[in-house]
């Protein structure tokens, strides 16, 4: 594939001699919107941590536009599951923002003035300009999202992945992040997005991978997103999600019971 934002080859992963991953191939284009889904324990986060070389796989080669993530690793952004992050570490949101900006800046320079007009600016995309000063742990689960979020875009990445950024938050922070994502989007950025609500795969994403320890199917949502790889992407219990995914949609429009 010409232009390709990533193309993986055999890619297998094992968590203690268990695979969790096995024999993964795929290539996205750049410039796309991507929505990695499957059943819980299903591999997404380890797919995730992988492509960012957090986990060493058994077999495979991953490539970022034709070159590895140690060539390209200054031009990748991470913005993990809040759950994992330590939120009581004594920080304030600006200077959060800041330390995204670490890497380009080396060892030993400072962030200085120009670092913090940026990431006050950043704030301001986010929403968030008015808690600059504010401690993280002072924040709602979706103000800590959006500030993490600014903090990757400090990074002034090529390839984005974010891990249920969706997950638990408000439906500003919602609207927020998805505007932001499509900017990125248009701006030629590659993302590629953990996302566990079937019910707005079609509004999110361009492509989806569909994930079951193996690769169930790859394309653009308008043609792989259908019952046929849903059932075998999640088996029995696409008949559960597919009453919530109805449940929640008459939610949203009024005239749920």
């Amino acid at each position: 594939m010409k232009n390709s934002s990533i193309q993986v080859e055999n890619l297998t992963v094992n968590y203690d001699c268990t695979p969790v991953l096995w024999g993964l191939n795929f290539e996205i284009p750049t410039g796309q919107l991507v929505g990695i889904i499957g059943p819980n324990g299903a591999g997404k986060s380890t797919l995730l941590k992988t492509l960012l070389g957090l986990i060493t796989p058994i077999t495979g080669s991953i490539d970022f536009m034709g070159k590895t993530l140690k060539d390209f690793s200054g031009l990748v952004a991470y913005v993990p599951q809040r759950e994992s992050v330590d939120w009581d570490f004594p920080i304030s949101v600006i200077e959060l923002v800041i330390m995204g900006c670490y890497a380009q800046l080396g060892l030993f320079k400072q962030p200085g003035k120009a670092e913090k007009k940026k990431a006050l600016a950043l704030l301001e995309r986010v929403e968030m300009q008015n808690f600059a000063d504010r401690q993280i742990d002072q924040l709602s689960g979706g103000q800590q999202q959006r500030v993490f979020f600014a903090r990757s875009l400090m990074q002034e990445a090529q390839v984005y992945f974010l891990d249920e950024p969706f997950s638990g938050i408000d439906k500003k922070t919602e609207d927020i992040l998805f505007r932001l994502l499509q900017e990125l989007k248009n701006e030629g950025k590659s993302i590629f997005v953990v996302h566990h609500d079937l019910t707005n795969i079609q509004k999110y994403f361009d492509w989806v991978v569909m994930l079951n320890m193996s690769l169930i199917a790859v394309g653009e949502v308008k043609t792989v997103f259908n019952e046929k790889n849903l059932q075998k992407t999640f088996g029995k219990g696409f008949a559960i999600l597919e009453e919530v995914a109805k449940l929640s949609q008459k939610k949203n429009e009024g005239i749920a019971p």
